[in-house]
């Protein structure tokens, strides 16, 4: 079979694998229908991610049809419909009962970082029994393409916040990931800034009315005597279409009472957007992490310290999968508009040139194999 292989650091080619086999009972084979290429993907070829094996095929987003399972999984049977969580996880450590899947004794996010991933026609997942959710049949798979990782991660920012429906909060970054989490936030009914420096990607959040504002913050008029939020409730007032004035002016008045946001998702990943969501978050506030940084950054204690902020990170513990695909069931998530393009997988290198490089505006592609 072909898959998409990292070679070495900037250096990919489809190559030719040997067909996956079952080798514990506790996996399963799926033929893969939709798989997706990630940002985390582009870190691993910019040799960014150091556990990353080299001669892996790439690709931890995917859904498709189970072909062969072990002797232990009483879940799933051949034929079934499933979306492939990025984070493989035995479900029996310390880490995995408490739901810290990312960091499970036994696995963690193994699939197109240290073994073979869903860039391919078949991939073998392992511990199959809680690192697969099953998709409802009569239902497009094509649909339910990100729950294992994108949505996720959104869902997850969200989740790191503590945030309530009556609470406000800022998404840095409108990438797919930050898209994915305006949508969390809106399903849960808080109100939103979408910050990005990248004008089509907060054309394209505002197109699709996923936030309650949206600022570039090149745009901002900077000033010494104002603090961040300030800033923000200023260009609010004076750069916004929205005819309910009570909206704007009740958003404006929680925002300069509690002296910033109850949490900012850093979705960016970039020392500014690092800086701006511990600046923009209220005292006492959470900063949640779902960026993955390329570099160290610096963290101003003498700063912030009088902040008393919570910051909590890492990387995506991806366990309301389940809870994902009923709400898209349900038409309470729809995700659909994140694919702005469609590749077959022969092209899947001219596909990963253009999510890397951004030649047109391109949020996700989707890699039909």
């Amino acid at each position: 079979m072909k898959g998409l292989c990292y070679i070495d650091k900037e250096k990919l080619e489809i190559k030719t694998f040997p067909l996956p086999k079952i080798t514990s009972p506790n996996e399963v084979i799926i033929e893969i229908k939709y798989a997706s290429l990630c940002t985390s993907d582009i870190h691993i070829i910019k040799d960014k991610v150091p556990r990353a094996k080299k001669g892996i095929i790439l690709g931890h987003e995917g859904v498709g049809i189970i072909k062969e399972i072990g002797s232990n999984i009483k879940k799933f049977k051949i034929g079934d419909k499933v979306s492939i969580n990025c984070i493989s996880f035995c479900g029996e450590c310390y880490f995995c009962k408490n739901n810290y899947i990312n960091n499970c004794n036994k696995g963690g996010w193994e699939l197109g970082c240290r073994i073979n991933g869903t860039l391919s026609k078949y991939v073998l997942v392992p511990f199959a029994e809680t690192s697969l959710n099953l998709i409802p049949e009569n239902f497009d798979l094509k649909k339910f393409l990100f729950v294992g990782d994108a949505l996720s991660s959104g869902f997850f920012g969200v989740e790191m916040g503590n945030l309530k429906d009556n609470n406000i909060a800022c998404v840095l970054g409108c990438g797919p990931v930050g898209l994915c989490t305006l949508i969390c936030c809106k399903m849960k009914g808080i109100k939103t800034v979408a910050f990005d420096i990248n004008e089509q990607c907060l054309e394209f959040a505002k197109k699709n009315n996923l936030s309650n504002f949206y600022i570039n913050p090149e745009k901002l008029k900077q000033s010494e005597n104002n603090f961040l939020y300030e800033q923000i409730i200023d260009y609010i007032k004076n750069n916004n279409d929205n005819s309910n004035n009570n909206e704007i002016n009740n958003f404006c008045e929680k925002l300069n009472e509690q002296k910033g946001f109850d949490c900012c998702i850093e979705v960016a990943g970039t020392e500014k957007s690092f800086e701006m969501a511990w600046k923009l978050t209220r005292p006492n506030g959470i900063v949640s992490i779902v960026a993955m940084y390329e570099k160290n950054l610096e963290f101003k204690l003498p700063l912030m310290y009088g902040k008393n902020l919570i910051f909590k990170t890492g990387g995506v513990d991806a366990v309301y999968c389940d809870s994902l695909i009923k709400w898209i069931c349900e038409n309470k998530i729809n995700t659909d508009l994140l694919i702005t393009h469609e590749f077959n997988f022969e092209d899947v290198i001219k596909a990963f040139d253009l999510f890397r490089n951004k030649n047109e505006f391109c949020c996700k592609i989707a890699i039909k194999i």
